[in-house]
């Protein structure tokens, strides 16, 4: 695609997107999107950063997924943005290891209900098994939870062996999968990591930032939610229950795993100034797919990265000056800083804290 349009030293806002999925959710977002009165419905997923398209089964006509974004009244899909110029969006060294793959996927979930009991494959499985180059760790940065005793489930606390789950998913016995787990309860401002082949499901009324391998793989290992059956072809990524039962991660989490492992504690990077920081929630240390930090700023700062980053406002605002560009950014605004930006200018006189996401730093 050639499009004659200045597109350096700026920073780019993305569009809303939101997209369907088989459970149901989506009223705050709608808040956030100005769209009060409207329930909860199949939308409750606004895909931030994406050039994944969804793979919802018996939608495959309906394209979405793909995030835009505009240029001087130009909208463009964020993978045709990428195409005008790699180098400069995405940096020169990622293009080299991965192409025009960005390498990462952002979205907002908003649920209202249990999501699916649900597993994702890991790298070595998906390049096994499904010619794909991206299985799908993924972070939950919680935002809000609309709850008394908001929860999620991360792994088997205690274990059915591969035989045993497999009578339990045809049976649908959606009480005993559910006895094989503990709630962990979460909070605002809570991190956690979230590997290839852990069993998990994210609780009901909980507002979340999901960071993720890019791409759409999911076994489902429960059918029906809010009165909708998942067709076949959607349970198992379009194979069948025993060649999905590898996917699952068998050991035991314990809680201690839980804290110690899964959920992440922030980790100073460095200071902007006296009052502001760079804190890192999930690096290359514990997953090569995605990186994960927060700046919390206040006052003014000049901001640097080697990479590019999707910035993500969660708590209060701010003033980005890049060039003779000037954003103001308010709670939930999210931007995309390209590779090539040299540095940008944040303004926070009562605060901001800005979550970023980051692609991988080495081929995996």
């Amino acid at each position: 695609m050639v499009i004659n349009m200045d597109y350096k030293g700026r920073v780019f806002s993305l569009s809303r997107n939101r997209v369907w999925r088989t459970y149901i959710g989506g009223e705050s977002l709608n808040k956030l999107d100005g769209n009060n009165g409207i329930d909860d419905d199949h939308f409750p997923e606004d895909w931030i950063f994406s050039t994944t398209k969804a793979n919802n089964k018996g939608r495959e006509h309906i394209f979405e997924g793909i995030s835009k974004t505009t240029i001087n009244e130009h909208t463009l899909n964020l993978d045709e943005l990428i195409e005008i110029d790699s180098d400069y969006f995405l940096g020169v060294e990622h293009v080299q290891q991965f192409g025009l793959n960005p390498m990462l996927l952002v979205k907002y979930l908003d649920s209202s209900i249990r999501l699916h009991f649900q597993a994702h494959p890991t790298i070595e499985f998906a390049k096994q098994h499904l010619d794909s180059k991206s299985g799908k760790a993924e972070a939950y940065y919680i935002l809000s939870c609309d709850t008394p005793s908001p929860y999620i489930y991360l792994g088997f606390q205690r274990p059915p062996t591969p035989s045993d789950l497999k009578q339990l998913i045809e049976t649908q016995n959606i009480p005993a999968i559910e006895s094989c787990f503990d709630k962990v309860p979460v909070k605002p401002g809570d991190c956690y990591f979230i590997p290839g082949g852990m069993p998990h499901a994210i609780g009901e009324n909980i507002l979340m930032v999901e960071i993720m391998e890019p791409s759409d793989w999911a076994v489902r290992f429960e059918f029906e939610k809010a009165g909708y059956v998942l067709p076949e072809e959607a349970r198992f990524m379009g194979r069948d229950l025993d060649f999905c039962l590898d996917v699952f991660n068998y050991n035991k989490v314990t809680s201690l795993d839980i804290l110690n492992t899964y959920r992440s504690q922030p980790t100073l990077i460095s200071h902007y100034n006296e009052e502001s920081a760079l804190y890192s929630l999930i690096g290359s240390d514990r997953t090569p797919c995605f990186r994960v930090n927060k700046s919390n700023i206040q006052g003014v700062v000049h901001k640097q990265e080697a990479s590019f980053y999707i910035g993500i406002i969660t708590q209060g605002s701010c003033s980005l000056i890049c060039g003779d560009q000037r954003l103001e950014l308010k709670q939930f605004d999210r931007f995309f800083c390209p590779a090539g930006v040299d540095s940008i200018q944040i303004i926070a006189d009562q605060g901001v804290e800005i979550l970023e996401c980051l692609p991988p730093i080495n081929p995996f």
